[in-house]
Parts: C-alpha cells; sequence; structure tokens
C-alpha cells in the first residue's frame, strides 16, 4: 500500500510518469484502433493500481488524463475498455467520484469498471485462460507485490498488447536477499533468475548492483516473449541514486519505437542530441543497458563496420540498427552527416535541401557503405 502521504501533492516524477503513459496510450491506441475496426473489436487500458483520482493538490492522476482524451476522440470513446483497480477502497471511491464528475463522461459507450482488491490468482487466471483485445497495461505498485513475470507474459502474449510497469529497485535491491520476500522476488524474475542474482550480488558495489538487476529483469522479459524492452530511470530528488524505473514492454517494434522517442523527450538531459534515458553509464557486462548508454561518437563508427559494402536507405539503416540502443532518429542523420562530409560513404541523390545553414537527410536517402 502506498505511503499515506504520497497523494498529497504530485512530484515531478510522478508527472513526468504520468505523463509518459497518457503518450504512450494515446500514440498506441491511435495505432491500433484502425486495425480493431477491421477485427470489430474493443480497446482497453488496465491499471492494476490505479490510486485515486487526483493529488490532494488538485493534479490529475493518469486515469483521468487518460479518460480525458477518450472523451474527445470520437473512436476512443467508442471502442475503449477501462478497467481500474486498486486494494485500497479508498482510492477507488475518489477515483469513482472524480470519474464521475469529468464532463461529458457518458459520451464514453463503455463505462469505466473499477474494483478494489489484491492484483491475485483471480486477475492473473482471467488474464491467462482468455484472448484478450488489444490493451495497455500499467502496473504501479508501491512496492512490488502483485508485480510478475507471469502476470506481464499472460497479458503481452495476446495481439496488440504491451505492457508499462513500475520497478521499484530501491525496495526490490534488499528485497532481493531477504528471505521474508523470496517468493516475490521469485515471481518478479523467474526462480532461476532470482538465485542468480542472489550469488551474483553478494561481492558487487551498489553501482554495479543496479546494472544487473535491471539487466536481468530485461532478459527476463525477453525470455517471455517481450522482444522489445525499454527502461527509464528515475533518480531521487538530490540525483544522488536510482529510486525506480519505468520498463516498457512489447513485441512489436513500432510500439518500441514510439516508446523510445516518448521517453527521449522526457529524459531530463542529452549528450550530443543523445537523449539520457535517465540512466548510469552501463558496461560491457550488461549488454543491454551497455547498448543503451554509448555516446554518439560511437554510431559512426558502429555504423560503418556493420554495413561495410552495402547500400541501404536512411530508415533502412535506422530500423536494422536502433533496437537496443538509445540512439533516436535524429542521431542517425546527425551521424551519416558526418561521415558524409569525411567521405566514409556515398549518397544518392548528393545534392539535398539546406535547411538552416544544414544539409538535410531524408528517409530515402541511399548511402552507400565503402568496403573495409
Amino acid at each position: 500500500m502506498a505511503d499515506k502521504y504520497f497523494f498529497e501533492q504530485q512530484k515531478e516524477q510522478s508527472l513526468v510518469k504520468a505523463q509518459i503513459v497518457a503518450k504512450y496510450f494515446w500514440a498506441w491506441a491511435k495505432v491500433i484502433i484502425p486495425q480493431a475496426k477491421k477485427r470489430k473489436t474493443k480497446i482497453a487500458y488496465i491499471d492494476l493500481f490505479c490510486g485515486p483520482g487526483s493529488y490532494e493538490d488538485g493534479s490529475k492522476s493518469t486515469p483521468l488524463m487518460i479518460l480525458e482524451r477518450a472523451i474527445n476522440e470520437p473512436d476512443m470513446r467508442d471502442l475503449l475498455v477501462t478497467f481500474f483497480n486498486d486494494i485500497d477502497p479508498n482510492y477507488t471511491e475518489s477515483l469513482e467520484k472524480a470519474i464521475d464528475s469529468l464532463p461529458n463522461i457518458n459520451l464514453l459507450k463503455n463505462k469505466p469498471l473499477i474494483r478494489s482488491g489484491e492484483v491475485d490468482n483471480a486477475i492473473l487466471r482471467t488474464f491467462k485462460d482468455n484472448s484478450l483485445i488489444p490493451s495497455l497495461l500499467f502496473v504501479d505498485p508501491w512496492g512490488y507485490k502483485g508485480l510478475s513475470l507471469e502476470l506481464i507474459g499472460s497479458v503481452i502474449k495476446n495481439w496488440g498488447c504491451d505492457c508499462i510497469f513500475f520497478f521499484n529497485y530501491k525496495r526490490i535491491n534488499p528485497g532481493l536477499n531477504n528471505q521474508f520476500f523470496q517468493e516475490h522476488m521469485n515471481a518478479l524474475f523467474g526462480q532461476e533468475k532470482a538465485d542468480e542474482l542472489r550469488a551474483q550480488l553478494k561481492t558487487k558495489t551498489p553501482y554495479e548492483r543496479e546494472l544487473i538487476i535491471v539487466e536481468s529483469i530485461s532478459q527476463s522479459l525477453k525470455a517471455i516473449g517481450g522482444e522489445y524492452v525499454l527502461p527509464f530511470c528515475f533518480q531521487n530528488e538530490k540525483g544522488t541514486r536510482t529510486n525506480h524505473h519505468l520498463i516498457f514492454v512489447s513485441k512489436n517494434v513500432l510500439g518500441y519505437s514510439i516508446m523510445k522517442d516518448i521517453m527521449a523527450k522526457a529524459s531530463s538531459s542529452t549528450e550530443q542530441g543523445v537523449p539520457s534515458f535517465e540512466y548510469n553509464p552501463a558496461t560491457s557486462l550488461q549488454p543491454l543497458l551497455f547498448e543503451l548508454s554509448r555516446p554518439l561518437d560511437d554510431l559512426e563508427n558502429m555504423l560503418l563496420d556493420e554495413f561495410a559494402g552495402q547500400t541501404l536507405t536512411m530508415k533502412d539503416i535506422y530500423h536494422r540498427h536502433h533496437i537496443g540502443k538509445r540512439y533516436i532518429e535524429r542521431n542517425y542523420k546527425d551521424a551519416l552527416l558526418k561521415l558524409e562530409e569525411q567521405g566514409k560513404i556515398i549518397t544518392e541523390p548528393l545534392k539535398r535541401k539546406i535547411v538552416k545553414g544544414k544539409k538535410t537527410f531524408a528517409d530515402t536517402v541511399k548511402v552507400t557503405f565503402l568496403p573495409k
């Protein structure tokens, strides 16, 4: 259960988190709705730890941000099904009142479903035993109880289903070596991976522990079918240590690309135009995190090595290379422009538009990489 003071005032981190989830939902819905219409199905937003409708300072929680947008989108208000759950009945009662007071809430074809209870085996069985409509699952527990690989896997197995979840590193880190939380940690990582972590972490520094733990959960998600995993790190208010991560999981590369752009814009800093995703530097011992933390200077050499002797369009280069790396499309265009200036690639067409004193690099530009 959340700290009783948590919902008094919305902190900047909570606002950023809510905005990331809401922006992805809207972008996801735009992609899914045309296909949902063809399949004659609905779409869903599922929030299993929804909290109240708003903070005491008046700031709106994620459920209200989602619903307000849905009310104003004709397709969404006809197709959207929402399910909100929280173990605290005071929160669900507050949320229900806030939803009922939203202007034009009756325009929604499907009344929001609200439940108060634990995220237990009953919910898990419902997800596992049924073919779900396209759904975005948001799991934001205060700690980690109720969050499991099995839960996430039971949703993302279905077409059009993605998951965003809150990974409370601050509590999970000590919980791994606490026998009282062994069952929860096994459910979160998988027992084999959790046992490996317990043995591996004994001699590691705090810095190394974080890299290993986040890399481990990312790889565990890949093992259950979440091919595309993207973590976003939140530090404490002083910026001295990590509090938690927001982790996105999808089977679809388009969803990954959309979330990558959203998280890039939410990043508090960039290095040479490369978004930070709020990561601490990682090492080659953690492949996923390492690839997501390499600077722009390395991108040029990576492209020259990987595509030597090949001819591809800029768009093809981006799609074939960016998975698992924190580079965004703009970074690839900047790197290719530099390689062009250095005479290390051949482009077609050579003559292109100049915008603000800089040559453009359209998606259709063909790039020939010289053989090694």
